[in-house]
């Protein structure tokens, strides 16, 4: 066959020094692409962050000019005081709307559907017949002569 074999304490410095710089280097590998994945990653969650603190920060400024807009319009035929407070109201009303919804409380849950019932036919139970004792057959009643003319 191969010739005599080495025993194994010969062999296996040499195979655990390869061993062990090949498992190294497959970890750096996987460390250095795996941080490079979670980078990418985090680049995208801030860009998407930062946009949504934007929309927030604009949808804020477009509800305080809504608000002054509607004060205005209700300060043409009220006094200023009035229309602050009206404004003041709606929006404390939609905050707690709001506030409910968050918790949960806005909209009642719809009810769990209730299962559909497997058509089943009616049942009929069986009738009893009562025994009837064999009676004669009914008699004949006596016909009158037939009249010829």
């Amino acid at each position: 066959m191969n010739g005599p074999k080495k025993p194994l304490t010969e062999r296996q410095p040499f195979d655990k020094t390869l061993t062990d710089e090949l498992v190294r280097t497959i970890r750096a590998e996987l460390r250095e692409e795996l941080r490079e994945m979670l980078r990418e990653a985090t680049r995208k969650q801030r860009r998407k962050a930062t946009l949504y603190a934007a929309a927030g920060a604009a949808a804020f400024y477009a509800g305080a000019a809504a608000a002054v807009a509607v004060g205005l319009a209700i300060g043409l035929g009220l006094p200023g005081w009035a229309a602050a407070l009206i404004v003041a109201g709606l929006l404390g009303l939609g905050a707690a709307f709001l506030r409910g919804a968050a918790r949960g409380g806005g909209v009642a849950p719809a009810p769990p559907p209730v299962p559909p019932v497997p058509p089943v036919p009616p049942t009929v139970p069986p009738a009893v017949v009562p025994e009837v004792p064999p009676t004669a057959p009914p008699a004949v009643p006596p016909t009158a002569p037939s009249r010829e003319r």
